[in-house]
């Protein structure tokens, strides 16, 4: 097991650490593609489901989460043998704790694959409204169809053992929100939309969803301790997550602000649905939301894949391999036809994973670690504070998630 989540940390942060280490320019652009995914999409949903104070709830879990990946580095100085994320629930709570934060990683990553379908099916059917397949008697609808198609797509990319090239396709990771920001942008200012919509100040309401949709965001912790561990000055890391929380947190509020003003609490739970059609910018901007899942299905799903293969049931053997990451193609398919709600999932994913990868983990196995934290002042208050509202929010955000897919799955 220690070995497969080593594998997807390197994955996943494409690091490209040579023997001398990364310097601190390419940790930080790895540090942002680790936190650059699709929540991008969702931040103006976010901020409709509660108001513009939301925008302050943005700002505390950028705060909250990056204090969190301090715990982290902390938890790694002076112990050389840390090298993962699952390393540091082992050397907090021994096998077990390696073993919980491996399958929290791994139901992640699944869920996040399965977002990537879902994703696709509904920027195609944007792209191609009214359009159906046929498959021998059966007659598939527009936006399943394209779910259909694009695991078809993906699944030869699954399939490869070395996925260099998908690595340095997974680079645009770090241009694409910038390049979606600036092309809603292009919509309301140039293509007639406007910025008209006032919004509303605060509804509570929408409380568990938003702050689930903000946790999501920030949700790059199963990849921080590679990201260290890869540094020619691993005591810089500090600066690392102090530029890459920034920098995100500008372009998460920017995307959530400009379409919050475009198009009000009428937000569907992904932007780009409520682009118009024709026009250019939207096109880009879709193509641009299309690329990143395709090229990056493949690396999400391989430590999952890895750590089938490496169990004592099955044998190294290609054809293995390709059944078993063929059969994860196909659940996750499955999932995102029977449970297609974006935003609901992704509120799902932040509220019952993230919280607790990236807050409520951290500060036990800091608390576990380090006894001098374990006495009374503000360090230990802070931490205490952390894991009450971390609690709070994977508690009401999993159930209100959980009722709002029940209930879409029920009409």
């Amino acid at each position: 097991m220690q070995k497969n989540m080593e594998n997807q940390s390197q994955q996943v942060s494409n690091s490209g650490e040579s023997n001398k280490g990364t310097n601190f320019f390419m940790t930080c652009f790895n540090g942002l593609n680790a936190l650059s995914g699709v929540g991008i999409l969702s931040m103006p949903y976010a901020v409709s489901q509660v108001g513009w104070l939301s925008l302050i709830l943005l700002l505390i879990v950028a705060m909250l989460c990056w204090y969190t990946g301090l715990l982290l580095q902390r938890c790694m100085n002076g112990n050389p043998l840390i090298k993962s994320y699952p390393d540091i629930g082992e050397v907090a709570f021994g096998f077990k704790g390696r073993t919980v934060i491996a399958i929290f990683m791994c139901l992640e990553l699944y869920l996040v694959a399965v977002e990537f379908l879902i994703l696709e099916g509904d920027n195609l059917e944007k792209l191609f409204p009214n359009m159906n397949f046929k498959i021998g008697a059966f007659q598939i609808g527009g936006k399943r169809g394209f779910v259909l198609l694009s695991a078809l797509v993906i699944l030869p990319t699954t399939w490869l053992r070395c996925l260099d090239v998908l690595a340095y396709i997974s680079i645009g990771g770090v241009v694409a929100p910038i390049v979606l920001v600036a092309c809603v942008l292009w919509v309301g200012e140039v293509d007639g939309v406007g910025f008209h919509q006032r919004g509303q100040l605060v509804n509570w309401r929408g409380l568990s969803t938003s702050v689930s949709l903000f946790t999501f965001c920030y949700c790059g912790h199963a990849v921080f301790p590679t990201l260290r561990n890869s540094m020619q000055d691993k005591t810089q890391f500090y600066k690392v997550l102090m530029f890459c929380f920034i920098t995100s947190t500008i372009t998460y509020g920017s995307m959530a602000i400009i379409g919050y003003m475009m198009f009000g609490d009428y937000l569907k739970s992904q932007v780009t649905l409520n682009l118009p059609t024709k026009k250019i910018s939207t096109k880009i901007a879709i193509y641009t939301t299309l690329i990143n899942p395709l090229a990056k299905y493949a690396v999400i799903i391989t430590p999952i894949a890895n750590a089938i293969e490496d169990t004592k049931l099955f044998n190294k053997s290609k054809v293995i391999s390709i059944f078993i990451r063929t059969t994860i193609v196909v659940s996750t398919m499955f999932v995102a036809l029977f449970i297609p709600f974006f935003g609901y999932v992704m509120a799902f994913i932040g509220a019952f994973l993230s919280v607790t990868v990236s807050l409520l983990l951290p500060c036990l196995c800091y608390l576990k670690i380090n006894k001098g934290a374990r006495r009374f002042g503000l360090e230990l208050m802070i931490i205490i504070g952390i894991l009450f509202i971390g609690s709070f929010i994977g508690v009401l955000g999993t159930i209100t998630s959980v009722r709002q897919i029940v209930n879409h799955l029920k009409h």
